[in-house]
């Protein structure tokens, strides 16, 4: 029997352990490097950054602004318009007719010629009171007597000495009257002279009783009546020395003609013309309550097309009702208020133009102001101020253009209040 053979032994390779895990614990000490690395330079950044750029703990910073001492006033703004104010009409008094008419747009002045009647000029002279008599009849008293003898002075011609007030005059009637004495020199004494003439001859020269001259008026004396003649002389006229009522008219400055109502061979004694002041000024159509507040010679501001604001005061207040533009029906009745510019210059080159004027309303002087913003508005009603040591109660005064009048404990001039940044 054959022997039996042992079978065959089968090696196995020996496998080296897995590399996995090596590699994984590679992996692993880079991750813990760079992770390292990573934190150690995120320290360093941020130790870097900590020594250029220190935080503070409070950041918030409030703007602050001091409290005040000035005058507070409010104001009501309403529209004008620029141009030589409201026009008024100018007519003749004396019977005769008209033989010349100025251009609309002439200016006269003290002295000037308004137009011709019966080819004679009617003289425009400076004052408040018209002619309502002839100036005639020596030592005759009167306040017109005094507006001739202030207009033949300041046209260059000596008046003489006027009696003053208190002295003692004694007036004496004209032997005629002053249309015999044109007349007479011109030659054309009639009927109507005669009479007058006869008429007077009974008084001629009579003295009337005598008369205490008062404030305000002038005397006819024999300097001021030889004054009148060469004054008549030099217009070309009869020098009688006398002044028949309609021969001067009288207005209260220079004149500027807005229009013409009348044209030659029209009888004197009616409209002849629309006159202006020839000052450039602002008109302003007032509503009632408005105006009732407004006072002549209050000091106001103007604001102009081109920005400008100028100082300005009012003029005059209407008295009479006026439709507004947009007409009565639609609108309240208005009264005319005429402001005039301190420095006419303003407006020399605007012949009209839309203009804003600021009157002053009611008016706090020598007071603590601030900034409204700087109202604190309280739950338990009323305001505060937050000063340096907190809020401080305030009771509140006038409104104006975005200050506040306030007073309150520990306030004075140059307390710092916050105020929105």
């Amino acid at each position: 029997m054959d022997p039996k053979h042992d079978a065959p032994t089968e090696f196995i390779p020996r496998v080296p352990d897995p590399a996995v895990r090596r590699r994984g614990l590679r992996w692993l000490a880079v991750v813990l490097v760079v992770a390292v690395l990573t934190v150690g330079s995120g320290i360093a950044v941020s130790r870097h950054r900590a020594d250029a750029q220190p935080v503070s703990a409070n950041t918030d910073v409030v703007a602050t602004t001091p409290i005040v001492r000035r005058d507070l006033s409010t104001t009501r703004t309403l529209p004008g318009s620029i141009g030589y104010g409201p026009t008024r009409p100018m007519a003749g008094h004396l019977a005769a007719t008209v033989t010349w008419l100025p251009r609309a747009g002439t200016t006269v002045k003290r002295g000037g010629q308004l137009f011709r009647a019966d080819d004679r000029p009617v003289v425009l002279f400076y004052g408040s009171l018209p002619m309502y008599r002839d100036v005639a009849g020596p030592n005759l008293v009167g306040r017109d007597v005094r507006v001739v003898a202030d207009n033949l002075r300041a046209l260059g011609y000596s008046v003489g000495r006027q009696p003053s007030p208190g002295e003692w005059v004694t007036p004496r009637s004209p032997a005629r009257s002053v249309a015999d004495d044109e007349s007479v020199e011109t030659g054309t004494a009639g009927a109507g002279a005669a009479g007058a003439g006869a008429a007077g001859a009974g008084d001629a020269g009579v003295g009337a009783a005598p008369h205490r001259v008062r404030s305000g008026e002038g005397v006819l004396t024999p300097a001021l009546v030889a004054a009148i003649k060469r004054w008549q002389t030099d217009l070309g006229v009869p020098a009688t020395g006398t002044i028949p009522v309609g021969h001067v008219e009288v207005a209260s400055g220079a004149v500027r003609v807005d229009s013409v109502t009348a044209q030659p061979g029209d009888q004197a004694e009616t409209p002849l013309m629309a006159v202006t002041s020839v000052r450039k000024v602002i008109t302003v159509g007032a509503e009632l309550t408005d105006a009732a507040t407004i006072k002549r010679g209050d000091r106001i501001q103007v604001g102009l097309p081109d920005d400008r604001k100028v100082p300005a005061r009012v003029v005059s207040v209407g008295r009479d009702l006026v439709a507004s533009d947009s007409g009565i029906a639609s609108g309240p009745p208005l009264l005319t208020v005429t402001v005039a510019v301190d420095k006419p210059q303003a407006i020399a080159d605007l012949d009209s133009g839309e203009v804003q004027v600021h009157f002053t309303g009611r008016t706090a002087d020598d007071v603590l102001v601030a900034p409204v913003e700087a109202l604190v508005a309280l739950r338990e009603g009323g305001y505060a101020v937050q000063g340096p040591g907190g809020l401080v109660a305030v009771r509140t005064g006038l409104f104006a253009d975005g200050w506040v009048e306030i007073t309150g404990d520990g306030l004075t001039e140059g307390t710092e209040v916050v105020v929105p940044s």
